[in-house]
C-alpha cells in the first residue's frame, strides 16, 4: 500500500475534475447494480503513464463535449484494494490493468482502455479517443 501523502495529489487530480471515489466493494456494487445511464471509471495509479497520459487525457476528453458520461468515478490501484478488486470483476474478461479507463452503460461494460493502450500515447490521443467513444456510447 502506498502512503496517503504520496497518493493524495494523484487522487485530487481527478476529484478536482468532478470524479467521485469508490473506496469499498459495496460502493462499486451499489452504483453499478443500480445506475441507469453511463459511468466512466478511472482505475488510477501512481505510474508515469497515469500522470502523463491517463489522468490528463480523461480530463481533456470531458472538455467541450456535447455527449459525456453521466457519472465520473475513480478507484486507486495499490491503495483502495477492495474497491479495485470489485471493479476488476466488472471489467472482466480484461486482465487487471492500471491505469485503465472503463465506460459502463446501465451497469454493463461497453468500452475499456487498458494500460497498454495508454502507454506511449499522449494525453491528447487519449482524450480524443474517449471523446469519440462518448459520441457513440453516451
Amino acid at each position: 500500500m502506498y502512503p496517503e501523502q504520496l497518493v493524495s495529489p494523484m487522487r485530487q487530480d481527478l476529484t478536482a475534475a468532478g470524479f467521485e471515489e469508490f473506496k469499498t466493494a459495496e460502493e462499486v456494487d451499489a452504483h453499478l447494480n443500480s445506475h441507469t445511464g453511463t459511468s466512466l471509471v478511472v482505475i488510477n495509479s501512481i505510474c508515469g503513464c497515469a500522470a502523463g497520459a491517463a489522468r490528463p487525457g480523461v480530463k481533456l476528453s470531458l472538455r467541450d463535449s456535447e455527449k459525456q458520461p453521466d457519472k465520473l468515478f475513480t478507484v486507486f490501484a495499490g491503495v483502495d484494494h477492495e474497491a479495485v478488486n470489485k471493479m476488476r470483476e466488472y471489467t472482466l474478461p480484461y486482465p487487471p490493468s492500471s491505469p485503465s479507463i472503463a465506460l459502463f452503460k446501465d451497469g454493463e461494460l461497453v468500452h475499456f482502455v487498458e494500460r497498454h493502450h495508454i502507454e506511449g500515447r499522449s494525453a491528447e490521443m487519449i482524450g480524443d479517443h474517449l471523446h469519440e467513444v462518448y459520441q457513440e456510447l453516451c
